[in-house]
C-alpha cells in the first residue's frame, strides 16, 4: 500500500513469508522509494514450536534430540552446546577421546553448514552451479554421520557425559580422505566466484555492518569477524580442548557481504586444519564419563556458549534438583544476527536485500524455536 494515493514514491510491501530467498518462513516488511530501501521490519514466529517450554516437560536426556531440530543444518553443534551446559551443572567432563571426537564431528558440521550457506547464497545471487558443487562435498560429510549414528540431517551424535557410539572401523581414514579431497574443491569454489566480476559487484559494499554496529546489535560469528573483530569462542572461551589446537581466526575489515563470504571460505580451510590435528590425536579410551542413568543435577544454573557455524550459540539451564530442567533458555545466533537486517539494508536496493538475508545465514528453525 502507498502512503498517498497520487504522486507517491513510497511503497510498503511484504517479502515472504513464502519466498525462496528468505531461507524459510521469514516475512520482511519493506518500505521502498522506487527500488531504494527506506526501512525494513522482520516478522518472525511462523515456525514457533515451543522448544524451550518442551524442555521443562522432558528429562535432561529426553530433551537432547530436540535441540538438533533448531538449526537443522548444524544439529551437531546444537547438541554439543546443550551437553556442555548440563555437564557443567553435573560438574563432569567428557573423557579425552570423547572430546576429540566431538571436535571432529562439530568441525565437519561447520563445513557442512558453510557449504549449505554457500550454495544457497550463490543461488540467491543468480549463480546456479556452486549449489551442485557444494552438495557433492556435503554428501561426503553426511555419509560419515550416517555410518556413525544412522542420521544425516538431524544428527544426534552426543550424550550428556560423552558420546552416543564408539567410532566405526575406518572412521579416521574417511575423515583424512575427506580433508585431502576437500581443499582442492574449495579452490574450485573460489575460482568460480571470488574473482567473478558479477559476484563482486553484487556483494562488495552491500550490507555493511561495522564493528561498533556488530557489538551494539550483539552480532557474532562470521558477520562480526568480517568487520575486523577477532572474536571466536574456540579461542576466547575454549571448550572441548580447543585451546590445544593450532588454527587461525579469519577476519576482514570492510564488514560487507563480500568480506563475510571470504571469512566463511577461510573458516572452512581452518576447519580442515583442526580436523587433521584431531584425527592424529585419537587414542583409545572411554567415551563416557561416570554419569548416573537418571540425571538429577544439583540445584543451580549454568550458561555455556560455543562457536556454532553461525555465531555464538548459548544454553542457559536451570536445575531445581529434579529429573527435568526447571528452565532452558537458548541464545541462537540466527535470531540475534537477524535483528541487524534493518541497519544493513537501509539505503540499499531491493535486489540487495536478497544478498543481505543470505549473508546472515539464518535458519528459521533456530530463529523461532
Amino acid at each position: 500500500m502507498a502512503q498517498t494515493f497520487l504522486d507517491s514514491t513510497e511503497l510498503v510491501l511484504n517479502m515472504g513469508p513464502q519466498h525462496p530467498s528468505t531461507h524459510g518462513v521469514l516475512r520482511v516488511i519493506v518500505k521502498l522509494d522506487g527500488e531504494k530501501i527506506l526501512g525494513t521490519e522482520c516478522v518472525i514466529g511462523y515456525l514457533h514450536r515451543g522448544v524451550e517450554k518442551i524442555a521443562e516437560n522432558r528429562t535432561y536426556q529426553q530433551f537432547a534430540p530436540y535441540v538438533d531440530r533448531m538449526d537443522y543444518v548444524a544439529s551437531v553443534s546444537n547438541g554439543l552446546g546443550y551437553c556442555l551446559a548440563v555437564e557443567k551443572l553435573l560438574n563432569v567432563e567428557a573423557p579425552p577421546r570423547a572430546q576429540v571426537v566431538r571436535v571432529i564431528l562439530t568441525e565437519l558440521n561447520r563445513i557442512a553448514s558453510h557449504l549449505i550457506w554457500l550454495g544457497t547464497h550463490a543461488l540467491d545471487i543468480g549463480a546456479i552451479t556452486p549449489l551442485f558443487y557444494v552438495m557433492r562435498e556435503r554428501e561426503d560429510i553426511l555419509n560419515i554421520y550416517e555410518k556413525y549414528c544412522g542420521a544425516r540431517l538431524t544428527t544426534h551424535a552426543f550424550r550428556i557425559g560423552g558420546l552416543q557410539y564408539e567410532l566405526y572401523e575406518g572412521f579416521e581414514e574417511e575423515v583424512k580422505k575427506f580433508c585431502d579431497s576437500f581443499l582442492p574443491r574449495v579452490d574450485e569454489y573460489e575460482e568460480l566466484l571470488t574473482g567473478n566480476r558479477i559476484w563482486m559487484q553484487r556483494l562488495t559494499g552491500v550490507g555493511v555492518l561495522n564493528a561498533e554496529d556488530c557489538k551494539a546489535y550483539g552480532v557474532t560469528g562470521p558477520l562480526l569477524r568480517a568487520a575486523g573483530v577477532r572474536w571466536d569462542l574456540r579461542k576466547a572461551q575454549p571448550y572441548s580442548g580447543y585451546e590445544t589446537y593450532d588454527f587461525e581466526i579469519p577476519t576482514r575489515e570492510n564488514g560487507d557481504t563480500f568480506d563475510r563470504y571470504i571469512v566463511r571460505m577461510r573458516e572452512m580451510r581452518q576447519s580442515v586444519r583442526i580436523l587433521r590435528q584431531a584425527v592424529d590425536r585419537l587414542e583409545a579410551g572411554p567415551i563416557m564419563a561416570k554419569v548416573p542413568k537418571v540425571i538429577k543435577p544439583p540445584v543451580g544454573e549454568a550458561y555455556v556458549s560455543i562457536e556454532a557455524p553461525k555465531g555464538e550459540l548459548g544454553y542457559f539451564v536451570v536445575s531445581d534438583g529434579s529429573t527435568q530442567p526447571y528452565r532452558v533458555r537458548v541464545r541462537p545466533p540466527s535470531f540475534v544476527n537477524l535483528q541487524a537486517v534493518d541497519k544493513m539494508a537501509r539505503g540499499s536496493l531491493i535486489a540487495d536485500l536478497v544478498a543481505i538475508i543470505g549473508t546472515i545465514d539464518i535458519v528459521l528453525g533456530e530463529v523461532d524455536r
